[in-house]
Parts: C-alpha cells; sequence; structure tokens
C-alpha cells in the first residue's frame, strides 16, 4: 500500500502508521525544511518505506510525479492543516505569543526570501488591509481597532517581535479584556490570539494552499481510497466540508487568489451542521458527522481541542 502525509511535522501520523503496517510506503511531505529533515532522518531507518518530500502543498503534485508516483494509484491521504506544535513551540518561529521571537510566521523557514514575514506585512500594509486580514483569516470582530493601534505604533519604531506585537494588540483594549477570552476548555486566552492567526494564515496563504491540497490529494488517490482531513478552525473546516460535498469553488468561490478567498468564505456556511447545496461529491463519507476529540482526548493533547476530523472514499 501507498499512502501520502502531506503534513508530515514530527512524524506522528507516520510513525502511527508504520507501527499499524509495516508493509506500506509512505511519502512525507511538508513544506518547513525543519519537519523535512526530520522525514530524512526517519527514512534513513526506514529506507524502503519512507520517501521524503520538501514542498508545500501546490507543491506536491510536481513533487509526486518527480517521485514517480501516478495519479489514481495512492491508497491513503492524511492532511493535518494549519500549524504544528514543533512551530508553535520554536519562539525563534515567531508563531506563539507566549514566548518572544522574531515576528516571522513563514513555515517555509529561510526557502524563500522573498516571501514577506509577518513582520514585513505589519510594518508595510495599510490600515484597512491590515484590518482586512484580521478579520478574514482571523475572525477578529474588533480588526480596525486593532489594525489602528498596530498602525500608531509603528510610526514610533518598527514592529518586529511577537511580544511586542501582542502588546500593542493588548494595548488596544482594557486590562480587564486581555485575557477575558475564553477557550473550548474555558481557558483565559490573550487577546492577540486571532490576530496572530490572522497573520500566519495570510503569510503562508494557508487557505488557498489547503484548497490545492485537497485537489491534490482527489487526484491521487485511487477509486476507494481514503482521504483523512483534521482542521483547527473553521476556516479550514469550511473549504474542506465544500470540498467534499462538490461544492463548486473554482468559479464563484475560486480559491485561487486571496480575494476570491474572502468572497468564497462569505458564502461558506459557519453552521457545521447546516445543510449544504447539493453538489457532484466524489467521496463517499465514512462517517456521516464530523468527528471531534473525546474529553481524554483533550486532557491528553489539549492543543488539539478544536479538531475536526474528516474521512471519505474516493469514488
Amino acid at each position: 500500500q501507498c499512502f501520502l502525509d502531506m503534513t508530515f511535522g514530527a512524524g506522528g501520523h507516520t510513525t502511527a502508521l508504520l507501527e499499524k503496517a509495516s508493509d506500506i510506503t509512505i511519502y512525507a511531505l511538508d513544506r518547513d525544511p525543519t519537519a523535512y529533515k526530520i522525514a530524512r532522518q526517519l527514512s534513513e531507518s526506514y529506507p524502503k518505506q519512507i520517501r521524503a518530500l520538501l514542498g508545500q502543498f501546490s507543491q506536491s503534485e510536481a513533487l509526486l510525479t518527480s517521485s514517480g508516483v501516478e495519479p489514481g494509484t495512492l491508497d491513503g491521504v492524511l492532511l493535518d492543516a494549519g500549524c504544528s506544535s514543533m512551530q508553535f513551540d520554536t519562539p525563534e518561529r515567531g508563531f506563539s505569543l507566549q514566548k518572544d521571537g522574531p515576528l516571522d510566521m513563514r513555515m517555509d523557514s529561510d526557502r524563500y526570501p522573498d516571501m514577506p514575514t509577518a513582520a514585513d506585512v505589519v510594518n508595510a500594509l495599510d490600515q484597512q488591509a491590515l484590518a482586512s486580514i484580521l478579520r478574514t483569516y482571523g475572525e477578529e470582530r474588533h480588526a480596525k481597532k486593532i489594525a489602528s493601534a498596530i498602525v500608531q505604533a509603528r510610526s514610533i519604531y518598527p514592529i518586529t517581535r511577537t511580544q511586542q506585537l501582542a502588546s500593542i494588540v493588548a494595548g488596544a483594549f482594557p486590562a480587564s479584556a486581555l485575557y477575558a477570552r475564553k477557550d473550548l476548555l474555558q481557558r483565559s486566552t490573550h487577546v492577540a490570539t486571532k490576530t496572530f492567526q490572522g497573520l500566519r494564515i495570510f503569510v503562508n496563504d494557508e487557505l488557498h494552499e489547503l484548497f490545492i491540497g485537497l485537489k491534490t490529494a482527489e487526484k491521487f488517490l485511487k477509486p476507494g481510497g481514503r482521504l483523512v482531513t483534521l482542521s483547527f478552525h473553521s476556516l479550514e473546516d469550511r473549504i474542506i466540508k465544500r470540498f467534499l460535498h462538490g461544492i463548486n469553488m473554482t468559479e464563484k468561490y475560486n480559491l485561487g487568489s486571496r480575494q476570491k478567498i474572502r468572497q468564497a468564505l462569505k458564502n461558506c456556511s459557519k453552521d457545521d451542521t447546516q445543510e449544504l447545496p447539493h453538489g457532484k461529491s466524489k467521496w463517499i463519507f465514512i462517517q456521516k458527522k464530523v468527528l471531534t476529540p473525546q474529553a481524554k482526548d483533550i486532557q491528553t493533547n489539549p492543543r488539539g481541542r478544536s479538531a475536526k476530523l474528516r474521512a471519505a472514499i474516493k469514488v
């Protein structure tokens, strides 16, 4: 059997697959050079089973083809969207507001020197564009207020550090609001959390990449092959849900540009249980309802509290 792990990360899913079945080949893809290095190291222990690939979802088709994988031949694809724990836990990568680091947020690290960092975004874009990013990708209700605070602060000094940005966002709110927001575990979350999410998604073009990744998975899976997706916020899950239901996202809901993503997302259902318009789905759902973590899972891995798992079989 042949599988594609589209988000290798630290290798947890790939290792679990190898433990379940040793007679498989896994193409381990990641856009992060650090993850790719780990995949290469693991492939030394499993030389016949792991093929490490470095690239974005939008590069995966070319990478698979150059590795000799033909369309319609994969038995399974796993796609774990978003940022990895490894990236969050490395302050130098600039993803987390909990520890100070350079305001970077590029999943590709330094592979593309011309790719803008989060610092480039907050220091260069005008107030309206910043507010649009925070509202669209961070689902931040106070996007205008935060964007205004960022523009005011950068007129005095450049914004280059994660905790510097977190302090600027916090300064736009009264002290009582700093940790007033709650997560799904009813734990207090910093008021800048959604700002960081919005910037990260924008910098890495995550929603466009996700859609291309889903299309690639569909193309390379064989009939009867299985696709398993994990998403961690509503923007990702809406795209996955629409894709699996066969709703046209190439014309009115074209995800080929960030501008049109915004249009698509405005028309997506915010209610996961709301009935979607019928499309020509190419998938059979393994379970009717989306799977979410149980209490024991959340205790073991609190970061997975918002995870949504969808699994489908290609027709």
